[in-house]
This record gives structure tokens, C-alpha cells and sequence, in this order.
């Protein structure tokens, strides 16, 4: 039974966090459909990340509720929380790879433990999606051995190994040196050109831009503007967002 409107894939309503005196995220509401590629953006301390970490259920908010597939994401109800937790992969900022274990152990570990997969099904899942972020030939590597993009690309790997139906990403460039972005924005663009749903918390305005079919604009824990990429880029409404593009766009 759907506790809500299950026409969208992830329903965020009115979440609010507080970190001791700090209220990160006030009343921050967020509806996706399948196939969207939504990019959270603003500026730092906005609570993005943390508007993020509500919805995958790596924080639990202290106000306000969230809906996958039209269910609500109850902890109290840990057997089909997990459950729905599991549908949404997440990739990091700081990639969250085990350091002793090779690319492929990072990517059969969390099939085998928790999907309950066999070694050989775990194994041909994690090189079908190691070939897909173009990294078959570091199978054998340890995570100190990549550089900081083929890092994130096994990030990725790993998480699309879980066969999610939503994909979240925090800020996943932004530990990154320049010339490394541009190999983790192009395995992100494909998965959009394939129709996966996501939502990226970003920096990467061209990304944000050209990929995205949504920005939402968050300040001080709050939506300011929810428009599709185009119109927010060429025609923002808000004052605020306004002043944010004019001091990272260059033209």
C-alpha cells in the first residue's frame, strides 16, 4: 500500500535538521519524477548535502517526512526501511572506498553482505558495471594505486552494483583535481542519457546546466527556487539566485 503520491520516485516534505543550535535544513521540500536528473545547488552551507543525507536516510530529519515510490521512510520500520534505503545508491564526495580491499572486492563486498548475492553473480555484476565507468583493467588495483577520478568512477561502479533505482550525488567532483572532473561528468552524463533518476548536489554549473533537467536553488537551509535547468539558468526569479549565477557565470 502507497502512503502517498506515487507518481513521483522520491516526495521530500517540509524537512527540517537541526545540528545542536545549528537548523540546517528548514522546512525544504522536494518532488522527483523517474528519468529526472535534479541538481541541488547554492552556496556553501546552503544545506544541500544535508537536504541529501535526509532523503537517502543517512541523517533522519527532525521534521517532515520522505516518500520512495509512493512509500513513506519510516525507521521505526527497519525491515522495509533498509528496503527502501536500498533502492537509492549514493555517491560521496570523498569516494568511502574500503582501503584494503581491491576495486572489485569494493565493488562485490556490499552485493554479497547485504543483496546476499553468490561470489560469482557479485563478480560478473561488478565487471559489467566496471566496464561501464571504464575501469576493467583496475579490477586487481587497491584504491591508494587510482587517482582521485578513477576513484569516483569506482564509487559509482560500486553504487550502480546495487542496481539502485535512484542514484544521489554529493558533490562528487569536488574533491577532485580539474582535469579529473571532466571523466566523472561524463559516466554521470551517461547514466542520464540512459534515463537513470538522480539528483546531484553540485558545484559544476555546465553539468548542472546541460545535464540537468531541474535546479533547485537551496539558501540558508531552504528552497528558493525550483525551475526546469534552462528557464533557471536564463531566467532565475529569484533575487538571490540571481546574485549567486551572476558570481559563477563567466562569460
Amino acid at each position: 500500500m502507497t502512503d502517498s503520491n506515487a507518481e513521483y520516485m522520491i516526495e521530500a516534505k517540509d524537512l527540517s535538521k537541526y545540528f545542536e543550535r545549528l537548523h540546517a535544513l528548514k522546512g525544504a521540500s522536494l518532488n522527483v519524477k523517474k528519468g529526472e536528473v535534479v541538481c541541488l545547488i547554492g552556496p556553501s552551507g546552503s544545506g544541500k548535502s544535508t537536504f541529501l543525507r535526509c532523503i537517502h536516510g543517512l541523517e533522519t530529519p527532525d521534521q517532515g517526512e520522505v516518500y520512495l515510490d509512493g512509500v513513506k521512510m519510516d525507521p521505526s520500520n527497519k525491515v522495509q526501511y533498509r528496503e527502501l534505503r536500498n533502492k537509492m545508491g549514493f555517491v560521496f564526495q570523498h569516494f568511502n572506498l574500503f582501503p584494503n580491499l581491491t576495486v572489485l572486492d569494493n565493488c562485490k563486498f556490499a552485493q554479497i553482505n547485504v543483496l546476499k548475492r553468490s561470489d560469482e553473480e557479485a563478480q560478473q555484476v561488478a565487471m559489467e558495471y566496471l566496464a561501464k565507468v571504464g575501469l576493467t583493467e583496475k579490477k586487481d588495483a587497491y584504491p591508494n594505486n587510482l587517482s582521485g577520478g578513477q576513484k569516483q568512477r569506482v564509487a559509482i561502479a560500486r553504487a550502480l552494483c546495487m542496481n539502485p533505482e535512484i542514484m544521489l550525488f554529493d558533490e562528487p567532483t569536488s574533491a577532485l583535481d580539474p582535469e579529473m572532473i571532466k571523466e566523472v561528468l561524463e559516466v554521470m552524463q551517461e547514466l542520464a542519457d540512459q534515463g537513470m533518476t538522480m539528483v546531484v548536489v553540485t558545484h559544476e554549473m555546465g553539468f548542472a546546466r546541460k545535464v540537468g533537467t531541474r535546479v533547485v536553488f537551496l539558501e540558508n537551509g531552504r528552497v528558493v527556487e525550483d525551475a526546469d535547468s534552462e528557464t533557471f539558468f536564463t531566467a532565475p526569479k529569484s533575487e538571490r539566485a540571481q546574485e549567486f549565477l551572476s558570481k559563477v557565470i563567466y562569460d
